[in-house]
């Protein structure tokens, strides 16, 4: 168990002066604080795009182009954490001003393609139905009906996103009558597979690596990512925000990924802007503590899956911040996460409902 002693995880420091590049796009952008959006932008703009499209010329043939995409894939890599949380944000504040309201398809529509983001299909999923069903039987992403310490109900979880997951987000919207997210999610995903199927008569190697296997790899870790965030559920109370998701602090991660750590905050506030939110998890400390809600200190959210699947309930204890000393021992965390990571029954969900 840890304490919690301080917070080192990026909060927004206001410059004396911005520099020429800063200023120019503060004339376009909504809020400053997410001037690191605009230099991501700049970044995949300048090495993603055209490396990829290189893969597509004739310029490299044989066992070469297998070496270039190698190379590709561990720049591929290193954007794919912010890029992803990047979007994120993006879907839950728009990043352009009003006015400019059509640069802000550039981020899911130019680069989305790319990252393996079918565009809109991201934002039509995550705001249109994750976050008003919070991992509840109506989302079509929740961990409930799993054991979320075993590696095959991870595989069902997955397989079932991959491959009937737009479905399922096509038959939700229906349901709701949600035409907008609907067509949202059929041009997004249809788009991006017609390009990548026309690709192919170009280069169906290159097609392969630039599109079609960062599309399963991101649908992958998009998973292994949200099954940790809602890995610990509380049977009793699976509608309670610190009690069907985790936090992590003091991470790499937080400062590579824009906070995405703070998930329960993100929930309780999903438009809460993502400097505020190690603030916000201080100030709230106390109720953290009172709904035993678990916080992770110094890991991300694919070594809690990875560690999940090991059930290496042992090194994931060591790793807990006991908040106000909430809980008295090691042994104690353990059997609670344990607890909350049991295969949830349909049953306990109506009588929570019901109560």
């Amino acid at each position: 168990m840890r304490t919690l002693s301080k917070i080192n995880d990026p909060v927004y420091q206001k410059p004396k002066s911005h520099n020429l590049l800063s200023r120019f796009f503060l004339r376009f952008i909504r809020d400053e604080r997410d001037l690191p959006f605009a230099y991501l932008c700049i970044q995949m703009t300048l090495i993603v795009l055209p490396s990829a499209i290189i893969l597509f010329t004739p310029i490299f043939s044989g066992s070469l182009f297998w070496i270039a995409s190698a190379v590709y894939w561990v720049g591929w890599i290193y954007f794919l954490g912010p890029f992803t949380l990047m979007l994120h944000n993006t879907s839950h504040r728009k990043f352009f001003k009003r006015e400019y309201d059509w640069a802000n398809q550039y981020i899911p529509w130019a680069l989305g393609p790319f990252m393996g983001q079918s565009p809109e299909t991201y934002f039509s999923h995550h705001i249109g139905m994750h976050h008003p069903e919070n991992n509840l039987e109506d989302d079509k992403s929740s961990t409930l009906q799993f054991q979320r310490d075993n590696f095959f109900d991870f595989l069902k979880y997955f397989g079932n996103f991959l491959f009937i997951g737009v479905i399922e987000l096509v038959e939700y919207f229906k349901s709701k009558n949600r035409k907008k997210l609907l067509k949202k999610v059929i041009r997004g995903e249809f788009s991006f597979l017609l390009l990548s199927a026309a690709l192919m008569f170009i280069s169906w190697k290159a097609a392969i690596v630039v599109f079609l296997l960062p599309f399963v790899f991101i649908r992958f870790a998009m998973m292994t990512g949200n099954w940790a965030q809602h890995a610990f559920i509380d049977a009793q109370n699976p509608e309670n925000n610190y009690r069907n998701s985790i936090t992590l602090i003091n991470t790499t991660y937080n400062d590579r990924c824009f906070n995405d750590g703070y998930h329960i905050g993100h929930h309780l506030h999903p438009g809460m802007h993502w400097t505020d939110m190690p603030n916000d998890f201080l100030e709230n400390k106390e109720l953290y503590a009172k709904e035993r809600a678990i916080v992770f200190e110094g890991i991300d959210f694919q070594v809690v899956w990875l560690w999940l699947m090991l059930k290496r309930y042992d090194w994931l204890s060591e790793r807990v911040v006991n908040i106000n000393n909430t809980f008295q021992s090691k042994k104690e965390i353990i059997e609670m996460m344990k607890e909350r990571t049991k295969r949830f029954e349909s049953d306990n969900l109506q009588q929570s409902k019901a109560s």
